[in-house]
């Protein structure tokens, strides 16, 4: 049902003066939502689930049906946009124009005949919205107040859409699956050089894209935008990460990994879009940015409605072709060079107030508009067969339960199985030496497969891959994928070694071991005379003895609990 309209803690404030340089609180902003929630039966306010605090998340939908079943199956069933505000709740941009664009729609009429079903979650984070300060965000000009990059846990949200550590999460994984939204939006502020853009977005890369869903971007969605935008008096470029210094040195697409927000609307087919206004200009002209960009995507989304949904199905009904074919993964930039027209800012040097030396300046007197390189083409450097499907055994609590969260279809096991899979052991990988995000991130890895008989508890989980969520599944279970629970350190207790010898007893043994093996006892030379500090060490060569013989935990050692089946 909807939510009662009860009476208000916080005094009201009209929608009106949020294009001002004030971005409402918390408690404000749900307040109003409550309000508009009690006054207009085309707007729904639902609370969804925890955050990390002891406030709420909450979304809100114009369009819907009325009531909370039959408005998620509207939603679902139809065309859905789903805008996701102040993730980074220090750029609360997002939050106004949301407020802006439903006061002009409300005081137009609130026609809803040519827009979409109209998802929006008021503010994210709720812990970063509750930290507010006027001076946290050094290079952004307003509002006058805002809240904080990081939640109540100091995550960054914007990382945390694989590994899940927050309790917002497991609420917007809710939300999200819900919608299925069709196009998602995620509203920031840019860090980095200065130029004339007010806009600039970030679009998939296209090699994640599905096929159809990519002729829809570059056929449809690119023409309308520009010309959509020109008629309000707003250029836009692609999101400004300069491979050099300066834009000058030309600007690179972004890997939209899955940890994002984009890329894990990328996963499940969604148009995914993040907005990238620009610090340095005034909050409310970013707010009217992102207003304007945002009315536009709702009436695109709409009129291109049924190109999107074919798009999407065709994507979808592909998934299980892909089965026993190569799934691409570790993306790196080529050296690919693109060109496009960019409005920027002569730039030079000046000695630093601070320390003297040269530092970098922008010369907003001599503004340019010129041709400047643009690298968009990425290459998969690895790849993986997709299986038949993947065997969870039942201890992987955690893997286990942020797939249920994210709707991926599996069976559980009501008997113990004893079966002949393919299993996934752990050869080599690094580390960060520092945590990033709470987590000691593991790259670079390396491992084997190989063939043999597992036993598989009851309670275990059977995920196929023959449906449609395949991108998700194999991202977050093949270990050598970037953001791979296995990469979140997930399954860190696999990779450790638990029994082991006291050297003074194992020595005999290990010589009565290499007496009745000559082929190790020339293995163990040849690894002698291959690395000289192997040589000197009196311990690596007992060890290697022991890693050679039936007392080391081969069963085990460095497999993980996930299994293949081809």
């Amino acid at each position: 049902m909807k939510l009662a309209f009860f009476a208000l803690v916080f005094p009201l404030f009209g929608l009106a003066q949020w294009d001002g340089n004030k971005t409402p609180t918390y408690p404000e902003l749900i307040n109003i939502y409550k309000k508009l929630d009690a006054e207009h039966r085309e707007i729904e306010l639902y609370e969804m689930g925890e955050s990390d605090t002891e406030f709420p998340i909450y979304l809100v939908i114009l369009n819907g049906a009325g009531d909370s079943l039959p408005t998620f199956h509207k939603a679902k069933s139809g065309t859905t946009v789903l805008i996701n505000n102040a993730i980074h709740a220090g750029e609360p941009d997002g939050v106004n124009a949301c407020l802006l664009w439903i006061e002009e729609w409300i005081r137009k009429g609130k026609k809803t005949k040519d827009l979409p079903v109209i998802a929006i979650i008021p503010a994210y984070n709720v812990g970063g919205m509750m930290n507010r300060s006027s001076s946290g965000r050094a290079n952004q000009d307003g509002p006058e107040e805002y809240g904080f990059r990081g939640n109540a846990q100091n995550l960054d949200l914007n990382r945390d859409f694989i590994k899940m550590d927050s309790k917002n999460m497991f609420t917007f994984v809710k939300i999200y699956q819900a919608l299925d939204p069709d196009v998602f939006v995620d509203t920031h502020v840019s860090n980095g050089a200065d130029y004339q853009y007010t806009l600039t977005l970030i679009h998939s890369m296209k090699e994640r894209m599905a096929p159809g869903i990519q002729t829809v971007f570059n056929q449809k969605y690119i023409p309308s935008l520009t010309e959509t935008l020109k008629k309000k008096w707003w250029d836009w470029s692609p999101y400004v990460e300069t491979k050099g210094e300066t834009p000058e040195s030309g600007i690179e697409a972004f890997n939209d990994l899955p940890r994002y927000a984009q890329g894990y609307g990328t996963l499940f087919h969604a148009l995914s879009i993040t907005v990238e206004t620009h610090m340095l200009k005034p909050f409310p002209k970013r707010v009217q940015a992102t207003k304007d960009y945002l009315d536009f995507l709702f009436h695109w989304s709409h009129d291109a409605a049924s190109e999107i949904e074919a798009a999407r199905e065709e994507a979808r009904l592909k998934s299980p072709q892909r089965i026993s074919h190569y799934f691409p993964f570790n993306y790196e930039l080529t050296g690919q060079k693109d060109s496009i027209l960019f409005k920027g800012y002569d730039f030079g040097y000046k000695p630093s107030g601070v320390s003297g030396k040269d530092r970098l300046f922008y010369d907003r007197s001599k503004p340019f508009t010129k041709y400047i390189p643009y690298y968009q083409t990425y290459r998969a450097k690895d790849s993986v067969m997709v299986p038949r499907g993947y065997f969870v055994s039942k201890e992987a609590v955690e893997i286990i339960e942020r797939l249920k969260a994210n709707g991926v279809e599996f069976e559980a096991t009501d008997s113990s199985l004893l079966k002949k899979v393919t299993t996934i052991r752990i050869l080599d990988f690094e580390s960060g030496s520092k945590p990033y995000e709470g987590h000691y991130l593991h790259r670079k890895v390396k491992s084997m497969e190989q063939e043999e008989e597992v036993r598989i508890p009851v309670g275990s989980i059977w995920v196929p891959c023959n449906q449609p969520k395949i991108n998700f599944i194999v991202s977050v279970l093949e270990p050598r994928c970037e953001d791979s629970y296995f990469a979140w350190n997930m399954m860190d207790s696999y990779i450790q070694e638990k029994e082991y010898f006291s050297a003074y007893v194992f020595e005999d043994e290990a010589a009565q071991i290499l007496k009745e093996n000559p082929s190790l006892r020339e293995q163990l030379e040849k690894k002698k005379s291959n690395d000289p500090e192997f040589a000197k060490s009196a311990e690596a060569q007992l060890f290697f003895v022991y890693q050679n013989s039936q007392r080391f935990e081969k069963k085990t050692f460095n497999r993980l609990p996930i299994y293949k089946v081809y």
